[in-house]
């Protein structure tokens, strides 16, 4: 049985917006673990200062103001837990067959889907009456090189 028009959009529609959610997950993945591995940094960090500071007996802040934040707030174990119990793709999906709506037309264009809506005819001001008499032809305004201006006399 072919699919009506109304029923590809929708599997077009819903391919993207699977492929979207999966680049999506993908770049949520590798910047949780570039932020767990920047805290580790500054933990290492911190440890070596820490001993800097006993060696040479002075205080020098072991974090930044940020560091020192996702340190104490524990983002390092909740981001490590994270992506520890969530695999790419864990969601499964299912194509079920869309009842046939809309009298089998599509939908029109969105924006939020990528397609390109029409945005109408262009709106074009009237012309006003007194601009409109004052306008000169395009071909008189061509300029006879040897003519010299006439001067109007009263």
């Amino acid at each position: 049985m072919a699919l009506t028009a109304y029923q590809v959009q929708f599997k077009q529609r819903m391919k993207r917006a699977i492929k979207l959610r999966a680049k999506a997950d993908a770049k949520a993945r590798r910047y949780s673990q570039l932020l767990a591995d920047s805290i580790t940094s500054a933990e290492d960090a911190a440890a070596q200062m820490n001993v800097l500071n006993q060696l040479y007996n002075v205080d020098v802040s072991t974090y930044t103001l940020l560091t020192q934040a996702l340190h104490a707030g524990g983002v390092k174990g909740a981001l490590v837990d994270e992506l520890a119990n969530s695999t790419p793709g864990e969601e499964l999906v299912i194509f079920n067959q869309v009842p046939d709506g809309n009298g089998g037309q599509p939908l029109p264009a969105n924006v939020l889907f990528g397609e390109l809506v029409a945005t109408g005819t262009p709106i074009v001001p009237p012309a006003q009456a007194g601009k409109a008499a004052q306008m000169v032809a395009p071909e008189k305004l061509v300029d006879a090189p040897d003519a010299a201006p006439a001067l109007a006399v009263d």
